[in-house]
């Protein structure tokens, strides 16, 4: 007998898998994929908690009008867990709020940390993500790292390319409807 659980883990990780190797080496994608991406992921770790976690998410509602680099968001989220959330023995939580205002992905992403968590600088993944958006968005983009003692904030403004229009209807066609 194979439990649900185990099923659902191993669907949200093929499809994060499956989109690491088809969209990575993209130079952009539809934000609406990435977006899915982070569900998927953040989906995930709610399975491996259990119901230990708190996340709140808000996604926007218009992400299919617009492009993104592949992979540029993850890094964050998934640094939440790895040196957040993974230190508190209790209520672990996670807040997520992405909104698109004037053609800017606004990204507030903020995760509870144990006071004496081993760690008080990012990691290599969050450098390199650094690097990565002064690349690929030069000007375009603000990011402010915020590390309290109990709390650890990411702030990130990116301006992003739209969509032609007739692409984006047919993307809407294609993605499931609760992307």
């Amino acid at each position: 007998n194979s439990s649900p659980t185990a099923s659902k883990m191993l669907m949200e990780l093929s499809d994060i898998l499956r989109y690491i190797l088809y969209e990575g080496d993209q130079r952009q994608v539809p934000l609406a994929k990435e977006l899915k991406l982070l569900r998927d992921y953040i989906e995930l770790e709610q399975l491996r908690y259990g119901n230990k976690l708190e996340v709140t998410a808000s996604y926007p509602s218009n992400a299919e009008q617009y492009l993104i680099a592949p992979l540029l968001l993850l890094p964050f989220v998934e640094n939440c867990f790895k040196h957040g959330t993974s230190s508190m023995l209790e209520n672990p939580w996670v807040s997520l709020q992405l909104h698109i205002s004037n053609n800017t992905l606004y990204m507030k992403l903020l995760n509870g940390k144990a006071e004496q968590a081993p760690t008080n600088k990012p990691g290599i993944g969050l450098q390199n993500v650094k690097e990565r958006l002064q690349l690929l968005y030069p000007g375009e983009h603000e990011l402010q790292l915020i590390n309290d003692p109990d709390v650890f904030i990411v702030n990130l403004k990116i301006t992003l390319q739209q969509l032609p229009v007739a692409e984006t209807r047919l993307l809407k066609e294609k993605t499931p409807a609760h992307v």
